[in-house]
């Protein structure tokens, strides 16, 4: 099947030749199709399989169909998505798609200064992309309605769930126009998302393809067991190999994401983090930076990389092991992506042992081990912290005991996903 097959317009297919996309995922078959129809569509679909293109190419089509006879042109189209990354890969996506066709569309998300995206919304848009705070913000300010809203697209259910935006999801669906067409995506259909499915959708059409527990073919999967005190000098092992152009490293946490980028930049490694600390301007420039080569590594946290869509990215790495076992396969599906070859590389310490065999379990295939490098894991029982004693106190005057070098407790590992900080 070819998009020719799909009943495009031709300003779109001339748009997505210019891009270089002849056949569609199966996805994209799928659901453009459905969304043509008019009809409300529920999607499982995991990152890298291409629904941005599924829903974002049919929208197009549909309003630019329909003129906007109101008079400001008001919003009629508008698509909630959990990060700033993905948002903007999404408004990417629509500019080039429809660039061929007369629609306005902004972006607008958090972080930055509202008055530029206020400007944009001020001069009529056709399509809005937006992230829950902002919008609900700016909603609340009037510089938004979404009173004409005739499509709706929800995209990343799971992790608006996982990053605690389920109620302002559904401040935003209570605002919405009864009549509309709305499409519901989500890499996983936990309890709680079916839930907010059946609520939002009206005897929707269900696609789904590539599910969560399914990495690609294309990717080949390598478990390397290490210390954790070891895995920066086996990251920079696996670096001196120059047919590593770029790689993407994923972290458990924003400092360790930090931590990381020092120790490469100090090994003159070009390398910038992107997590939910740094300035939009500065995640935009790290993310550019690398899709253009000049940053060699780029170390994310995994709510910071869900939006990061890089053409022909064939290496990523686990510097931590995921505590969820659904999120390797979103990392590692950063790779591999339209049937692409990709390499993933997983550090697993003593701690991490009982994810992996989690992950295992959820793929349905065991991980190739390479024992073949300079730091083998050691430690297979690493020491717990000591426990705070209960004791009575020393007498007053009596002191405590004297500190000795080399007697203080080991620090608590967080390893293993233990550590519950927010990304």
């Amino acid at each position: 099947m070819t998009f020719q097959d799909l009943n495009l317009t031709p300003e779109i297919l001339k748009a997505l030749a210019e891009e270089g996309y002849t056949q569609p995922t199966p996805i994209q078959a799928k659901a453009i199709p459905i969304v043509l129809e008019g009809r409300d569509l529920l999607g499982c679909a995991q990152t890298g399989t291409g629904k941005t293109a599924a829903f974002s190419i049919p929208i197009i089509q549909l309003l630019d169909k329909k003129e906007n006879k109101q008079r400001n042109r008001t919003i009629r189209c508008l698509i909630v998505t959990p990060t700033r990354e993905l948002a903007i890969q999404i408004g990417e996506s629509i500019q080039a798609y429809g660039k061929y066709h007369n629609l306005n569309h902004t972006v607008i998300f958090g972080g930055v200064k509202q008055h530029a995206q206020v400007n944009a919304l001020q001069r009529g848009i056709d399509i809005l992309v937006a992230t829950p705070g902002r919008l609900l913000d700016l909603m609340q300010q009037r510089f938004i309605t979404l009173n004409h809203i005739e499509m709706f697209v929800l995209d990343e259910a799971d992790r608006m769930l996982d990053m605690g935006f389920i109620h302002d999801v559904k401040k935003l669906i209570a605002a919405l126009p009864q009549k509309r067409q709305s499409l519901f995506f989500s890499a996983t259909m936990p309890p709680e998302i079916v839930k907010l499915a059946n609520s939002i959708l009206s005897n929707p059409a269900k696609v789904e393809v590539a599910p969560v527990s399914s990495t690609a073919e294309t990717i080949k999967q390598y478990l390397y067991y290490v210390d954790k005190g070891n895995k920066n000098a086996l990251l920079l092992d696996i670096l001196k190999d120059s047919n590593i152009k770029t790689v993407l490293v994923f972290t458990r946490t924003k400092h360790g994401a930090d931590k990381i980028v020092k120790v490469l930049v100090k090994n003159n490694i070009k390398a910038q983090a992107i997590h939910g600390n740094k300035a939009q301007n500065a995640r935009q420039a790290a993310l550019a930076n690398f899709k253009a080569q000049t940053t060699r590594v780029l170390v994310a946290t995994d709510i910071a990389a869900r939006g990061i869509d890089v053409d022909e990215l064939e290496y990523v790495i686990n510097f931590d092991i995921p505590n969820i076992s659904e999120t390797y396969v979103h990392r590692i599906g950063r790779t591999g992506r339209a049937g692409n070859k990709g390499t993933a590389y997983s550090f697993c310490d003593a701690e991490e042992r009982v994810d992996i065999k989690n992950i295992e379990k959820l793929i349905a295939m065991k991980i190739p081990v390479n024992n073949e490098h300079n730091y083998p894991l050691m430690i297979e029982n690493p020491p717990k912290a000591a426990k705070p004693s209960h004791g009575p106190r020393p007498n007053k005057g009596q002191g405590a005991a004297p500190k000795v070098a080399g007697n203080r407790p080991p620090k608590k590992s967080y390893g293993g996903g233990r550590d519950k900080r927010r990304n």
